[in-house]
């Protein structure tokens, strides 16, 4: 039986995140979209007050996937929210619980923290992690439709156009 750990990404870590980022990406055929630097990672995850966290899952000490997460807040609960951003796991380590253990270890954080809600979103073709999520009581949520600015938009619409 494997050894699974899950621990706390360190300033090391940021190569290793960074390849688990374009891995996730190039499975979700986005790649080109992945413009995120070790250094743009070192410098969010590592300052003296860091906004986004990371855990790396290890089995049997080999890196085996990462979870990318942050806060929001629910103004109608009146509480924080934990946002899962990223969850990766490499193929070959696919099968051994390191998906779910890095979920269940942010879930039980997210109740240890009195969050309010435990979030993520999915590509909608990705059955494979649907099934996965809905086989633990996760239910989507249709009622919400989401909504970004970026890139030029973005930068237009702050310059007031």
């Amino acid at each position: 039986m494997s050894r699974l750990t899950i621990r706390k990404a360190r300033p090391e870590d940021c190569a290793l995140i960074l390849r688990f980022v374009r891995d996730l990406a190039l499975y979700e055929k986005a790649l080109d979209e992945v413009k995120a630097t070790e250094a743009d990672l070192h410098g969010l995850l590592f300052t003296g007050h860091p906004r986004v966290f990371a855990l790396i899952c290890e089995v049997d000490g080999e890196a085996a996937g990462f979870a990318l997460y942050f806060y929001n807040f629910s103004s109608w609960l009146g509480r924080l929210g934990l946002y899962l951003e990223d969850l990766y796991v490499d193929p070959a380590q696919r099968g051994k619980g390191a998906g779910k253990a890095l979920l269940h270890y942010l879930a039980q954080q997210a109740v240890a923290e009195g969050c309010g809600r435990f979030e993520w979103n999915v590509l909608d073709w990705n059955e494979p992690a649907i099934r996965f999520y809905e086989s633990f009581g996760a239910r989507p949520q249709s009622e919400w439709v989401g909504y970004r600015l970026t890139g030029k938009a973005l930068e237009d619409f702050a310059a007031g156009s």
